[in-house]
C-alpha cells in the first residue's frame, strides 16, 4: 500500500498541480487530502473544482469549518474564499468529515484525532514553536487505533514514530510555506524554502509503515504576484521564500 498525503493547499492551484504531477510519476495507490483546502487569496474556486473532479478521500480542516461559520467572526482568508466559491462547492465542503479512516489501520486527521486546531507534531510555548517531544505526540495520539496517522494544520513536514510503533506523518503544506499565528502564544511556522510539500507513506510486506517527505518546485513567483493583486501583501514573502518577513 502506497499513500500520497497532501494538506493545507490554501487555494494555491499551481502548487497543487505541481504536487499532483509529481505524485503521478511515483505510482501511488491513493492520494488523500487532509484539509485547509481553499482559504486564502489565490484561486479558491478553481482549486475546489479541481479537487471535486478528483474525488480524493478528503477531510475538512479548521478553515473549512470556519468559512462555513458566522461571517462576522470570519478571518480574511476564509471570507475571501467563501465569496469566491459556488454553491455546489460550499455543499461539498459542508459534507466533508472531520476525520476519516482509510482501511482499518490508517487514520486521517487535520490537527489531532480530537481537534482541528491543536498541533500534533509541534508545540507552541511562550518562547515560540518547536518540534513536539515523543511524550507530547503520544498524549495527542491518545488511544487512536491506527498504525498510520496522517495529519496537517501546522504546514511543517514532520514524522514521529511512537514507542508502540504507530507512525504519525505531517506532509507539510502544498500551498503556503510560512505563516505567523497567535493561537496559544504568538509564534512563527516557516520551512525556509517556497517548495510545495507532500508525503508518501508506504506499507511493507510485514505491515510496517514508513514515510518520505517531498518538496516540489512550482512557479511561486506567480503565486506571490497573485496574492498581492488579491490584497494579501503579507503572503508575498512567505510564498516567495518560505519564511515570514516584510514585503520589500
Amino acid at each position: 500500500m502506497k499513500i500520497a498525503a497532501i494538506s493545507d493547499i490554501h487555494g494555491n492551484l499551481d502548487a497543487l498541480e505541481a504536487v499532483l504531477a509529481d505524485i503521478a510519476r511515483r505510482g501511488v495507490d491513493v492520494t488523500v487530502n487532509l484539509g485547509d483546502i481553499v482559504s486564502g487569496h489565490l484561486q479558491p474556486r478553481a482549486t475546489a473544482a479541481r479537487l471535486m473532479g478528483l474525488d480524493l478521500p478528503t477531510i475538512r480542516g479548521n478553515h473549512e469549518r470556519q468559512l462555513l461559520g458566522d461571517p462576522a467572526r470570519m478571518g480574511v482568508s476564509d471570507a475571501f474564499a467563501r465569496a469566491q466559491l459556488l454553491p455546489e462547492q460550499l455543499a461539498w465542503i459542508n459534507a466533508l468529515p472531520a476525520t476519516l479512516r482509510l482501511r482499518h489501520d490508517v487514520l486521517l486527521v487535520h490537527g489531532t484525532p480530537t481537534s482541528d486546531l491543536v498541533y500534533f507534531l509541534d508545540s507552541v510555548t511562550p518562547q515560540g514553536s518547536r518540534a513536539a517531544t515523543p511524550v507530547e505526540v503520544a498524549e495527542r495520539a491518545g488511544a487512536a487505533d491506527a498504525a498510520l496517522i496522517l495529519c496537517g494544520h501546522t504546514h511543517m513536514p514532520r514524522q514521529v514514530r511512537l514507542a508502540d510503533g504507530r507512525l504519525i506523518v505531517n506532509p507539510g503544506s502544498v500551498g503556503l510555506q510560512a505563516y505567523d499565528d497567535d493561537h496559544a502564544y504568538p509564534h512563527v511556522m516557516q520551512n525556509g524554502t517556497p517548495h510545495a510539500r507532500y508525503a508518501i507513506a508506504e506499507q511493507a510486506m510485514d505491515g510496517a509503515w514508513t514515510a518520505q517527505l517531498h518538496a516540489v518546485e512550482y512557479d511561486w513567483e506567480q503565486a506571490a504576484r497573485l496574492a498581492l493583486a488579491n490584497g494579501r501583501p503579507d503572503w508575498v514573502v512567505p510564498l516567495r521564500t518560505g519564511r515570514v518577513g516584510v514585503l520589500t
